[in-house]
């Protein structure tokens, strides 16, 4: 069986944006593909990205051409959504449980759940939030290129 790993968008923007750029992360990615690590996430993934690359441009962050190449590269990733009916319940729960205000972070961790894979991400606010108390969480800037993935 194919392994898989959930991502948030705070991971995928350090591989398309210059200024988030980030040796871990491409460490990783390149350890993933290399693997043929299959890259799921949460169908919200799709939109924080693609508004994150337009904000760049919008607020000259990026150049338009360094904007159309971020979001060329973007739609060539093969990162698959998964649509599970069950994410938003599963988020709704989840968020109860660690008690936060918003549900969107815990929507990637509802996949990685629901799909039993680990999931990565490049907030630390998120993972000091939930540090401790799920097993299933990685953040990019402790990936040593030592670690397993599942």
């Amino acid at each position: 069986m194919k392994k898989r790993v959930c991502i948030d968008a705070s991971l995928a923007l350090t591989w398309l944006l210059p200024s988030q750029q980030n040796e871990a992360a491409n460490t990783l990615r390149q350890k993933w593909d290399e693997q043929g690590t299959e890259l799921i996430t949460a169908p919200l993934f799709h939109a924080e990205v693609t508004s994150v690359l337009r904000e760049q441009v919008y607020f000259e962050r990026l150049l338009p051409e360094e904007g159309d190449e971020a979001f060329s590269i973007y739609l060539d990733t093969g990162i698959r959504s998964i649509n599970d009916p069950d994410v938003p319940q599963k988020a709704w729960e989840l968020a109860r449980e660690f008690n936060l205000p918003r549900t969107y972070d815990m929507q990637y961790l509802a996949v990685a759940e629901l799909e039993d894979c680990e999931f990565w991400t490049n907030d630390k606010r998120l993972v000091n939030s939930l540090q401790g108390r799920v097993s299933r969480i990685r953040w990019v800037g402790g990936y040593k290129g030592r670690e397993r993935t599942q």
